[in-house]
């Protein structure tokens, strides 16, 4: 694929937005892959075609037409899509039409990078010859990823509702696999027992989920908790309970965090990763702070008529949160009943969390509220250690780290931050052996919430630090 130099700045607005995903292609990027295949199956319950971009393949590609100064995640992803292309054009031939599809990449507002993938990304597809008329579709943090142009508005709420359920269908798989993965009877067989799994809950999510049968979904997620609950060994002892916070793409993009949770795995740990409903929660939640704060603003200002526009909104988004937090709760209640996962906490008490110690501030908004929250209850809460995930100069992982990484100190709680770039660290090694044997000191010393039941309050009686 060769490029030509073209400039049309009109397609940043004219092939970026929200069209109507019937009778395409939709290609979606592989950030996750549990997530990813299970949203393409909702996708295709509703009648839509979606494809699973293979990802990682074309990252010579992402680089090519990148400077490097870019988010390492928008290289990925831009590798992904003209791989994708490349290797379409090359089987179809003649037959190749760029306007099939549509390259499903959402997007989000404030200061982080990820706001401007789909405008660069853009730019760099209008140079080659064709692509210009394939169009990007995608979904904004500013509307709270509303659907609207994207189907037909009476399907629109009950493809969210599907959509979300897929999502924390997906977290539960990967939690499942991280839970019994270090506890084995037999080597590999978690991973192998995960790839089927995906594949049946894919099916069953497409078979159901736009007639609304969430409880068969739920069905079939229990029968294969069960049965991946037969592959743990009751006679390995509890290990070292590891916490994963960050930036959303890299802690959960396989290749591109360089497999880190297999690796901190093989030095003795237990892991946990931040979910991916977390994030779309955070949205909502985020979306009413600022919809009452504009609400207030124009009331004082005897704005009615956009008073009125706001406190719908405000009604709106608190809708869609209190659903989520709904239905998220209900499946890990069926979940915890077969398998103590991990669950999420409601977005207002890591909010709680900062506000109570004057720690940071949701205002300031991005993914360093959750993380710097995530980090502090975990820390409270018997885990033996936090790593924090991040493309290299990343802004609001860097925030993250300057705050959390002294609190971590006074804590006594082993704390890692891992950049990711592509290259190979030849010191990362040693520096994840260095962490890991403090995380298992810590453990020794107070035990964690799978080993002792009494370790939140030993673990306090050492973290009171934090509010002196």
């Amino acid at each position: 694929m060769e490029s030509k130099k073209k400039n049309n700045f009109g397609s940043l607005t004219e092939s970026i937005g929200k069209f109507d995903l019937r009778n395409k292609i939709v290609l979606i990027p592989a950030m996750n892959r549990t997530a990813s295949h299970l949203i393409a199956a909702t996708f295709k319950g509703f009648g839509i075609q979606a494809e699973v971009l293979e990802t990682y393949k074309g990252l010579d590609l992402g680089k090519k037409y990148t400077s490097g100064k870019e988010c390492f995640p928008c290289q990925i992803t831009l590798g992904d899509i003209l791989y994708f292309l490349k290797k379409e054009k090359n089987k179809l031939g003649d037959f190749f039409n760029p306007e099939n599809y549509l390259y499903f990449l959402p997007t989000a507002d404030g200061p982080c990078r990820f706001g401007m993938y789909n405008k660069y990304q853009r730019m760099v597809l209008d140079t080659f010859p064709g692509l210009d008329k394939l169009r990007i579709a995608s979904l904004t943090t500013r509307d709270g990823y509303s659907l609207e142009g994207l189907i037909e508005e009476e399907r629109s709420l009950d493809f969210r509702k599907a959509s979300y359920l897929a999502a924390v269908v997906a977290d539960v798989l990967d939690r499942l696999q991280w839970r019994i993965r270090p506890y084995e009877k037999q080597e590999g067989s978690t991973d192998e027992f995960i790839e089927r799994s995906r594949g049946v809950m894919a099916t069953t999510i497409e078979a159901y989920s736009f007639r609304k049968e969430f409880d068969k979904i739920l069905d079939k997620l229990e029968g294969i908790i069960k049965e991946g609950t037969t592959l743990i060994d009751p006679a390995i002892s509890a290990k070292p309970l590891i916490g994963i916070v960050g930036e959303i793409f890299l802690r959960m993009h396989v290749a591109a965090n360089q497999d880190l949770i297999r690796v901190l795995e093989r030095h003795g740990a237990e892991v946990v990763n931040a979910s991916l409903a977390e994030w779309v929660n955070y949205i909502s939640y985020d979306r009413i702070k600022s919809a009452k704060y504009d609400f207030r603003l124009n009331l004082n200002q005897l704005n009615f008529a956009s008073s009125k526009r706001y406190l719908k909104s405000i009604i709106k988004f608190k809708a869609d949160l209190l659903y989520q937090e709904y239905r998220q709760k209900q499946v890990y209640k069926r979940v915890k009943r077969l398998v103590d996962l991990v669950e999420d906490h409601k977005i207002a008490h890591l909010e709680r969390i900062l506000e109570k110690d004057d720690i940071y501030s949701f205002h300031l908004g991005t993914e360093a509220c959750l993380s710097i929250a995530t980090v502090v209850d975990c820390a409270r809460t018997g885990y033996n250690g936090m790593v924090n995930v991040f493309p290299f100069t990343c802004m609001p992982s860097m925030t993250t780290s300057a705050i959390v990484k002294p609190l971590m100190k006074k804590m006594r709680i082993p704390y890692l931050d891992v950049s990711y770039d592509s290259s190979i660290q030849p010191g990362r090694e040693a520096t994840i052996r260095t962490f890991m044997h403090q995380s298992y000191q810590h453990f020794q010393r107070y035990g964690n919430i799978r080993a002792n039941s009494n370790c939140k309050i030993s673990a306090r009686k050492n973290l009171s630090v934090l509010t002196e």
